[in-house]
């Protein structure tokens, strides 16, 4: 269990630095020394926190910065053909989010804060060029790059998965590794957007993730109050998704 120290050490505060932030370890910082720290602390933006619905970039905005989420959440959506919006990720406090936009020099998706969130914004041509200077943060930004392709790849695997049951047990699985990657409970959270943005990353229809929530809770594979997510049995729904 966290101490109350840690768990006040990176709030909604633009004061947090790189070094005092509880998220270091699963961020851009990993494996730095203490005064490559410093550097890239200089360059890292904190303004106020972002508020629900708002952005941080849009689909098509010229790409200049990467973010990381300090606390709250992220989800990345784009527009289809047909004028829909189709949710194409989210993101957690120690996760990195528009790296899609390094390619053709342009966002791929947008970026809306699902609830209050505290972010870091980070130039990119600073950290090109600090990533030259520092083999250890240049090692961890491709793997940040590699971790994105690795997602998108999944996505698309978990979409092509036959079962509603296997998309959502897929995604709940997928959560409670990623709080565990944060030294928090795998087993009890809060899910920070709505069923609606569930359905559309999975590719189902809300009343289909509803349901099949409802039966998850009927046997005894999680327990659900509204957004609360609690006594999630990891393991079996490993199984459920043929993970």
């Amino acid at each position: 269990m966290q101490s109350a120290k840690a768990s006040k050490a990176c709030p909604h505060n633009p004061a947090v630095s790189c070094n005092n932030c509880r998220l270091s370890g699963i961020c851009l910082p990993l494996a730095l020394e203490s005064d490559e720290i410093v550097r890239l602390d200089n360059i890292v933006q904190r303004g106020r926190p972002l508020h629900k619905s708002h952005h941080l970039f849009r689909e098509g905005d010229t790409f200049s910065s990467v973010y990381a989420v300090r606390s709250g959440a992220v989800k990345t959506y784009s527009i289809t053909d047909a004028g829909e919006e189709q949710v194409t990720g989210f993101y957690f406090p120690g996760e990195v989010v528009g790296l899609d936009g390094i390619g053709q020099n342009r966002y791929a998706s947008s970026a809306v804060a699902l609830e209050v969130s505290a972010i870091c914004e980070i130039p990119f041509a600073q950290i090109e060029d600090l990533s030259g200077q520092l083999p250890n943060l240049q090692r961890h930004f491709f793997k940040l790059l590699s971790s994105e392709i690795v997602d998108d790849q999944r996505h698309i695997t978990l979409l092509s998965k036959n079962t509603a049951d296997e998309r959502v047990a897929s995604l709940l699985v997928s959560i409670s590794a990623r709080q565990a990657r944060r030294q928090l409970s795998a087993s009890a959270f809060r899910l920070p957007m709505a069923r609606a943005d569930i359905a559309s990353f999975l590719g189902l229809t809300v009343e289909t993730v509803s349901r099949v929530l409802s039966r998850f809770a009927k046997q005894g594979l999680v327990k659900i109050d509204n957004k609360e997510i609690s006594e999630l049995d990891v393991e079996r729904l490993k199984s459920v998704a043929n993970l």
